[in-house]
This record gives structure tokens, sequence and C-alpha cells, in this order.
């Protein structure tokens, strides 16, 4: 709860309790804080507050729009803040994840090729399906990228717009990835399907090198021709996110047409450590739930006035590393 409370929240964000924070302190270029809350009725949610320095209104729009987005492997979007909440915020259903930042930690160095592979092509799907209706993610970097046992989910729905306006430059800006901003939208250009293939880029760059900017020669030559192809500063020569699925199947002795993503997530698609990570993180959360925490009434008293419940004993994650206006585009 010390990191909840570091966060100016008291321990509470809307009608949620925090129990403990997914990112480390200290992560660079978060889009959005995540904590591990627990509601009124017991439900455990993942719960997205905008970062600070942001603008709350339009993080909290960008999430009611996510809200009404049928994407696969998008973090859905359950309930989001009112207007006049003191922050904003928005909570999804919890399952076991670790922020892509944390995985390369958890794993010691970047993942193993099969892995990228799974995270790029469902990415890749899910900006598909979310192109097709006419909608841009524009909120696509590393920290974004959960890794739970049966897939990626894509979360921070819309930063590049919560963070700064169209036609506003876009560099330095809180919670933004440098390496994984497209260059058009860097300079302010309105968020189009083409940036979030470049920040996809960016994202398996990261995942197989452990930085969002690599040389050419750092990247597993299998995959170079892909990855590169998202990077290019050129938007009308980048590939479209439905072509990437295909490049990013396997090598096969012959030529094979990868159908689903689905089908790179078999058991073992996840490195052991970071399958291990998962299950660590299960079982302290459910400690939290169920054992007693003997220092919560000391808690509540010391916390007086200031807030009227007390939080329990914090599950932290297992490792330290790291809206989208759906508008038409």
């Amino acid at each position: 709860m010390e990191q909840a409370r570091a966060h100016g929240a008291s321990g509470r964000v809307g009608p949620y309790r925090l129990i403990t924070r997914l990112d480390p302190p200290g992560s660079p270029a978060l889009p959005c804080r995540r904590f591990v809350a627990r509601g009124g009725g017991g439900e455990t949610v993942l719960l997205s507050v905008a970062p600070p320095g942001g603008d709350p209104v339009a993080f909290a729009a960008e999430a009611e729009a996510a809200r009404r987005l049928p994407a696969p492997w998008f973090e859905p979007v359950g309930r989001v803040s009112g207007a006049g909440e003191r922050q904003a915020w928005y909570a999804s259903p919890f399952r076991p994840a670790l922020p892509l930042p944390v995985a390369l930690a958890v794993h010691g160095g970047p993942l193993p090729e099969a892995t990228v592979r799974a995270i790029g092509a469902a990415l890749a799907e899910g900006l598909a399906a979310a192109h097709a209706q006419g909608v841009t993610h524009a909120g696509i970097s590393p920290s974004a990228v959960l890794l739970t046992a049966d897939g990626p989910r894509l979360g921070c729905h819309g930063a590049v717009r919560a963070a700064g306006p169209d036609g506003v430059p876009r560099t330095g800006l809180p919670g933004l990835d440098p390496g994984a901003l497209a260059p058009e939208q860097a300079a302010g250009g309105r968020p189009r399907p083409p940036g979030d293939v470049f920040a996809l880029g960016a994202v398996l760059a990261y995942a197989a090198t452990g930085h969002t900017v690599p040389e050419g020669a750092e990247l597993p030559p299998a995959l170079r021709a892909a990855v590169l192809s998202c990077l290019t500063r050129d938007p009308a020569h980048r590939p479209t996110a439905a072509a990437l699925p295909p490049a990013l199947a396997p090598p096969a002795p012959h030529a094979t047409v990868l159908n689903s993503a689905a089908s790179l997530l078999a058991p073992g698609w996840l490195p052991g450590r970071v399958v291990a990570a998962l299950a660590r993180q299960s079982a302290e959360l459910l400690a939290a739930e169920t054992e007693p925490d003997p220092h919560a009434e000391a808690r509540h008293r010391a916390a007086l006035p200031t807030t009227t419940a007390s939080a329990p004993a914090p599950a932290p994650a297992p490792a330290p590393a790291q809206p989208h206006d759906p508008r038409r585009t």
C-alpha cells in the first residue's frame, strides 16, 4: 500500500480500494498507472489511472470510447470514472499479468523469438480488427502491453490523444514513450493506423532486443524484415496491421498461412520464468484476499480522518523491471 499512497490516492481511487501497483516504482514512460484493486462487491479489477501531468478529461473520454470497441487482444474496459471525479480511471477484469518490461526483467533479457512472434501476431490481429472499424488505438508502447497466460493484452487506450491534442508536438509529453511514437504523431499529426503499426514495431523490437530503437543487426534475422518494415519513417511505406500476422508466422518447410494468432499461443509460448512469475502473482494476490492483515487496524487509525478504510498488505508484482478515441480516421 505504500506504493498506492505515494500515488496520492490515500489507498482508494473512485469506488476501489488499492491492493498493489502493477508497474514497478520509477518505471519510465507509463501512459497509465495500473493497480490491482478491490471493489465494494469484492470483485478484483485492474485499475488504470491517468498519469500525473496528463489530461484526465481526455483520458476518461478515450476509456469510455474503448468500452464500445470489440477487438481481440485489447484489454476490455468495464467501468469508467464519471465526470467530476478527482482522478480519471477505468477498470478491467483482473487476470494475472506482467507488463512487457517486467516480463523481460523476470526472464533476464529479451524474450525468445517464438514469444515475440506470438505477441506480434496477436496484437496485429487486434489492430487489424480495430482499423477495419475505422479506429486507431493511439496508445501502443512496451508498457501498454500485458502478458497473460493465454496471450498478450493491449491497454492504455488513446494515450497519444490523451497526452496532447492534434497539431501540437507530442515529443516529451508525460506518459509517451518516444521510441514508440511514430514521427508523424510526435510532430502533432492526427493518430492514424500507420502510427499504430510503427508503435507495434517498436514493441516487437523491445521484446526482441530490450529497447525500442534497435540497430537492424540486433534483431533476430527471421524477424528483422517484418519489424523494420513497421519502423519505416514514411507511414505510406509501412505494412498494414492485417498484413503482419502472415509475416510473423514461423518459418515452415512448406508455405503456410497463419489463420489466427491463437495458433502461436499454444502451451509453452511464454518462457518458464514468466509463467512462474504469473503463478506467483496469482498466489500472492490470493493470500492478500484470504489472510487477515495484523496491521490493518493500526493503519486504519493512523490514516484517519483522511480515509475511511484501510487496505490489506500489498501483494507486489513478482519482479521489478516497466480510448482510444476510437475516432474515425
